[in-house]
């Protein structure tokens, strides 16, 4: 029993749901918060997503579904990641999930054990880390660097690799960062695991339709070296505004599938039909809202940059990916938390600090710019008048 609480003490959480909460209740107190803590689209499922499970509903989709997914929803996504990526994937290799957190969960508990080195971006996803400390594993933080535009470095990536590595995880376009790691630092990562067969990869690629200034994403399932032991991430949380609708999308490898279909059995048994037929219609229907959202994110991500920019005491890179800002705060001499936390208590605004995504965010702080350009012009008034009034406690 003493050991399995052990290994319960060491899960971390998600710190933005413990903002959003305390931001919740500040509201109904009356008080007016501006929420920029919740990586969560501002924007409605689009009305024909929505139709498709109402459908589905009245059709008589209430029962239980294969653990892998409806059949032409895996066929789907297999369809769109060659139609966008170029690359052959069988519906076989695809798993359908309730939401993306769960094949971070199923992967890093197959490698995850007492000795063993698993390797995550630091700033980077808490789970990541939570996950990894749960098992028993070490978690050995790759560093990811403002001065090399938030993306991570290959060579810094593989000179951590020892013969004791089992998992690589990463996570492009990022959260918390906004980085985008460009394909050359890519190609040179993929090349140097040529010499570390025994380590798979985990691909988090939820942000990969939210790019800018004519970056491309690039899907690590276009480099035949590692698909053997590459699970890639993805889903419909943030592309289509449905993170409340717990829909995400795995393709395992060969060797993996079946595992992590024992698992799905295990643990949840199937994912809810209607939103199966609902992210059907999401992937097969116009892409219209996407082009419209991400558009709208760019806007929105240089009214960020630029206000925080104007800040004194604050500095922002420019985010290539994803709706995050993480601006640098070290001149402001605040520790990160503690600007966090009083701008919620004292300011209404909501952001998270650094340090919630790793030990490496000490000095920063993470906006996302998923509310009203409205919203974030007056959260950076906010910001600005009182890093002014107040200084660092």
């Amino acid at each position: 029993m003493m050991h399995t609480v052990a290994a319960f003490d060491r899960i971390g959480e998600e710190n933005a749901f413990a903002v959003l909460a305390r931001a919740n209740v500040l509201a109904a107190q009356g008080r007016d918060i501006i929420n920029l803590g919740i990586g969560q689209p501002d924007f409605r499922t689009p009305d024909f997503i929505v139709e498709a499970a109402i459908k589905a509903l009245r059709d008589g989709h209430h029962g239980y579904t294969p653990a892998t997914g409806i059949p032409q929803l895996r066929e789907a996504v297999a369809a769109d990641l060659h139609k966008r990526f170029s690359v052959a994937v069988s519906p076989d290799s695809v798993m359908i999930m309730p939401g993306g957190k769960p094949t971070m969960f199923m992967t890093i508990m197959m490698f995850g054990e007492p000795g063993v080195d698993i390797l995550y971006p630091d700033p980077g996803f808490p789970i990541y880390r939570s996950m990894i400390e749960f098992t028993g594993a070490n978690p050995v933080p790759v560093p990811i660097r403002e001065e090399n535009g938030f993306a991570f470095s290959a060579e810094e990536t593989l000179q951590l690799l020892t013969p004791n590595a089992r998992l690589l995880i990463v996570n492009s376009p990022a959260n918390p960062t906004g980085g985008v790691t460009p394909k050359n630092e890519v190609d040179r990562l993929v090349a140097g695991l040529e010499q570390f067969p025994d380590v798979a990869v985990m691909s988090d690629e939820i942000y990969d339709h939210m790019t800018y200034d004519g970056e491309k994403h690039v899907c690590l399932l276009s480099y035949p070296s590692i698909r053997d032991r590459l699970v890639l991430l993805n889903g419909w949380s943030k592309t289509y505004a449905m993170t409340g609708w717990r829909l995400g999308y795995a393709v395992w490898p060969d060797k993996l599938y079946d595992y992590a279909r024992k698992l799905a059995v295990n643990l949840h048994s199937c994912v809810n039909a209607s939103a199966q037929y609902a992210g059907l219609a999401a992937l097969q229907g116009p892409q219209d809202d996407v082009y419209k959202m991400v558009a709208e994110f760019d806007r929105r991500r240089k009214v960020v940059v630029d206000g925080l920019n104007k800040i004194p005491g604050v500095s922002c890179a420019t985010p290539k990916g994803a709706f995050y800002a993480f601006p640098n705060i070290k001149k402001t001499k605040w520790k990160a938390k503690a600007l966090a936390s009083s701008l919620l208590e004292d300011a209404g605004v909501a952001i998270i600090g650094g340090p919630d995504f790793g030990i490496l965010g000490e000095g920063y702080v993470r906006l996302s710019y998923a509310n009203s350009t409205e919203n974030i012009l007056k959260a950076l008034t906010r910001m600005g008048e009182f890093l002014e009034s107040r200084k660092a406690a």
